[in-house]
């Protein structure tokens, strides 16, 4: 283990979309970086000096792997659990959703961020951290099709608010995003044209001054700390 005072990050699922745009941003201002993917394509190409580990976090060994990469660099200041699964597309209804599907669901969107929780916790409390869960506003509005997916981000909503109460010293933010033009979202809505929703990189600075202000643990819409546009 190594000991230093620079801010360090592990930020899942961070190939692309949100992951992608955010592990950018905090790379800018100079953080260190673990960075978990599926596929990792040129990751570690575009954020050279990232720790990048490839795998799936519904894993417990990469969970592990991931866990074992924070502990070389010696502290963690921020955890983002943003790798998420939508299931099935086009999304089907609760009545003929899949049910291994939906595990699949459950176990990437819930499972796997409190497994996270769980391991990096002593790491997280060593420098008073913060954890963003990304949720959806499909956790706290009835959209047919959604109840899978939805269901879950619930599930995460939940376990960020208990873990808030839990972890008084920690912040634990369940953040919406708000819909995005990402390949997730385009899966949920085969065959259509998403081009007018925001690009992920839109999202980010909302969630920088979320991370700067550090408002009391709970869960937020990114749109409400989107930076004010600049006045001439």
């Amino acid at each position: 283990m190594t000991s230093t005072s620079q801010p360090t990050a592990l930020v899942t699922g961070a190939s692309r979309g949100l992951g992608h745009a955010l592990a950018r941003a905090l790379a800018d201002r100079g953080w260190r970086l673990v960075l978990d993917a599926r596929r990792v394509g040129k990751l570690a190409e575009e954020l050279p000096g990232a720790v990048v580990v490839e795998g799936d976090v519904t894993d417990p060994a990469h969970r592990d792997a991931l866990a074992a990469a924070v502990d070389v660099l010696g502290r963690l200041d921020l955890l983002v659990n943003n790798a998420s699964e939508l299931g099935p597309s086009p999304l089907p209804s609760l009545a003929d959703h899949p049910l291994g599907a939906l595990r699949r669901v459950y176990e990437t969107d819930v499972v796997a961020p409190l497994g996270l929780i769980q391991l990096l916790a002593p790491a997280l409390r060593a420098t008073g951290g913060t954890v963003v869960d990304v949720s959806s506003d499909a956790a706290v509005e009835a959209y047919a099709g959604w109840g899978g997916y939805g269901s879950a981000k619930a599930a995460l909503d939940h376990v960020s608010a208990v873990l808030a109460v839990e972890e008084p010293a920690l912040r634990i933010y369940a953040v919406d995003p708000g819909d995005m033009r990402t390949e997730m979202h385009q899966a949920a809505f085969p065959g259509e044209d998403i081009s007018d929703r925001p690009e992920p990189a839109s999202v980010v600075p909302g969630l920088l001054r979320l991370l700067d202000e550090r408002p009391a643990s709970g869960r937020y819409r990114a749109a409400d700390w989107a930076v004010p546009a600049a006045t001439s």
